[in-house]
Formats: C-alpha cells, structure tokens, sequence
C-alpha cells in the first residue's frame, strides 16, 4: 500500500491540532480583523495602563470596537453585526489574549447589557439603545451583583417600588464591569411582582457609579460600585419580557459562554510567551527549551491550551445549532478558566525572574484571570451546577 505520509501537512506549533482546519474563511477573517485590532490598539499600551490601573480613551477604544461589529456581535438586527457564536467566540479569544479587562468590556457590553435589552427589552427600548450601544456610542453595563450577595442573586437587597405611573429604585450593586463609563444600566431588583429589570439612563437623579479603585486583577477595567437612591423611572423603563431569576442567568450564561473562549486566550498569551523565552534565554550553554523539564512543561501546557479550544469550539458549534445548555457552559468556564490559571502559573516558571515583570504579559494574566476564576459564577458554584445535572440532587440549599 502506498505511503500517504508525503500528502500530511507539516506539523504547526501554533495550532498542533489542526483546529484552524474547523473553521471557516469568514471564522478566519473575524479572528484576523480581532486580532489586527489588538495588537494595534492594545498590546502598545496595556502594560502601562495595567500598572497605572486605568483605562484611559475608554470610550473611544468603545467607538473603535463597535466600528469592527465586535459590540453584540451575535446579536441580530439593530446595528449589530449578526455573527456565529463560534465568531463571537474567536474575537473574545484574541480579545483577552490581549487583555481580560478589553473582553470584560466587550463581554459586559454585548453578552449582558445589549443581550438583555434585545432578548427581554420592548421594541421602543431596542430601538431606543441597541443601534447607539453597536456603535460604541453608548456603554453599557448589568447590575446583578451585590456587596453582600454574590452568588446568591436572589437575595439582592435592591428594590424597585410602584410611585404612580413611575418606578422607584433603591438599593447597591457591586463590581460592575464599565460602570463608571456607562449610559445606560441593566439593573436586576427586586418587586412585588418579582426580579425585574430596568433599563436605567445613567443621567438620572440618583444614580451614581463610583469607580473601584485599589484593584490587583482586572487594572486595565473601568469596575464600579453602582448606587441607586431613589432612582425614578417611567414605567416604560421596565424590561417588559421577563420576570424571575431567569432574565440574569440567561444573560450570564451568554457571557459565560465567551469566557470559555476568552480565558484560552490569556492562556495563549502566557503560553507563547513561554516558548519564545525558553527558546532565546540560555542557561549552562544552551537554551533551556532544550531541557527536558521546560520541554514537559511546554507539553503540559499545549495540551491543556488546545484541548481547552477544542470544547470552546464545541460549545460554540453547539450554541449556533441552538442546543447548547447551561450546563454545558458551565463545564467549559470551568474547565477552561482553571486552566487557564495553571498554564500562567507555569509559564511563569519558566520565565523564572522575569515572570513577574511587565516587560512579558504572564503575570498580568494571572493575576487577571483570578478575577475571571470569581466572576460571573466561582468555581464552588459552576462544580455545583454540575453536581446537581450529573445526580439529580441539588445542593446549592
């Protein structure tokens, strides 16, 4: 039988699964017009700006990713861009390969502000903010989290009462993602019908967004605390399609989903980085790439990092064909995340000394995926999840 080793394509060091190979022209060209971006745009500066912990020219950065459609990219209509869900996923790869703080702000934009109005918002209110929040124009933030209940969303202290013909909002919301930039806020609280949702103009009477500061992870963010006293709104600023904890956690999953994949890229980021030092920095007449150790660990980790890319794409082909389920999702920031953290915490090892250095991007990364390991559901509550669909039994009571 004829040998058919001479038709194999040569072994690629950066994609050694052939992933690329699932992945269509238009995939391709949203991930290389992402990835231009960043590196234009991001990779200069994100060092100095993760230091001084700011995001200066937040709202132009806003403008420019609206310009590449990567603001509610999945989303349909009103401005936005349409894309896959694998596409959406590749932008927030390249985004955090930059930096989790720009995927945050792209995430918190599209995947919970915008994916809250246009799945659970009236007509008018779509209208009224998508096109704007596509473009840049308007920043967006979601108000779920509280100062004393994280992971458990249902016990918010915040409260919208019925005044007339208007709502009246009261109440604190803690580590919002572009709060102190936002136009408009998704605010979950509590009624006597229910959770609801408001679409709440972050110009009106009572409504403040002081900055976070004193941050360790996440320093290149805008993350705020938002307080709410007496925040009168027409009746019309009420999400009108949803009652229940179901609005929040549906928009959280959408978000969750583009973690899977943005934490891959933290994790690539670190991972190259690691490469390229071990092949240049020399110990005891030879570079240390050539050491069995380093070698194990390069292993170690493209394993993980691909393997990692692989369930992203899983999931996403499984979101676009509609049949992708919270469960699932949860399985991925799971696993994805963790590893995330463990592929930064070893390229630092690597790098030895200079792993602490922002002259490389490993430590920014980690530290700022300590962040992402919390947010938008920790560990304990992602393992619970699945407890709960492998067994039948809940435990989160």
């Amino acid at each position: 039988m004829a040998s058919t080793s001479r038709s194999l394509p040569p072994f690629d060091p950066a994609d050694p699964l052939g992933i690329d190979d699932l992945l269509e022209p238009e995939d391709l060209a949203v991930r290389d017009t992402v990835r231009r971006w960043a590196a234009e745009r991001v990779l200069p500066y994100v060092a100095e700006w993760f230091e001084s912990g700011e995001l200066p020219g937040i709202k132009e950065l806003a403008r420019e990713l609206g310009g590449i459609g990567a603001l509610g990219m999945s989303l349909e209509g009103y401005g936005c861009a349409g894309a896959s869900a694998v596409q959406y996923g590749l932008a927030c790869l390249e985004l955090e390969a930059a930096d989790s703080g720009i995927r945050s702000l792209v995430s918190v934009q599209g995947s919970l502000a915008m994916y809250a109005i246009h799945r659970f918002g009236s007509e008018e209110q779509k209208r009224h903010w998508l096109p704007r929040m596509a473009a840049g124009e308007v920043i967006g933030c979601f108000g779920l989290t509280e100062p004393d209940h994280g992971s458990d969303p249902a016990s918010m202290r915040t409260h919208a009462k019925r005044d007339g013909g208007d709502w009246v909002l009261n109440g604190r919301k803690m580590w919002i993602t572009n709060g102190s930039v936002a136009g408009v806020a998704v605010v979950w609280a509590q009624t006597e019908d229910g959770i609801r949702g408001f679409a709440v103009p972050t110009d009106t009477p009572g409504f403040s967004a002081p900055e976070i500061k004193h941050k360790w992870s996440l320093r290149a963010s805008v993350t705020s605390e938002l307080v709410l006293d007496d925040v009168r709104l027409p009746a019309d600023a009420v999400l009108p399609e949803v009652v229940g904890l179901k609005g929040p956690l549906s928009c959280l999953s959408h978000a969750r989903y583009g973690i899977v994949w943005g934490a891959m890229g933290a994790a690539r980021s670190s991972f190259e980085a690691a490469v390229d030092y071990a092949k240049s920095r020399e110990q005891f007449g030879r570079p240390i790439g050539g050491f069995q150790l380093t070698q194990a660990k390069l292993a170690d980790m493209a394993v993980e990092l691909h393997k990692g890319i692989l369930l992203a794409h899983h999931l996403g082909r499984r979101m676009d064909a509609g049949r992708l389920r919270p469960e699932q999702v949860s399985f991925g920031k799971l696993n994805n995340v963790r590893e995330a953290i463990d592929i930064c915490r070893t390229a630092r090892t690597i790098l030895g000394a200079n792993g602490i250095s922002l002259e490389y991007p490993v430590m920014r990364h980690a530290t700022n995926l300590e962040s992402v390991l919390t947010y938008e559901g920790t560990v304990e509550m992602h393992q619970l999840v699945l407890g709960k669909a492998l067994t039948g039994l809940d435990a989160f009571r």
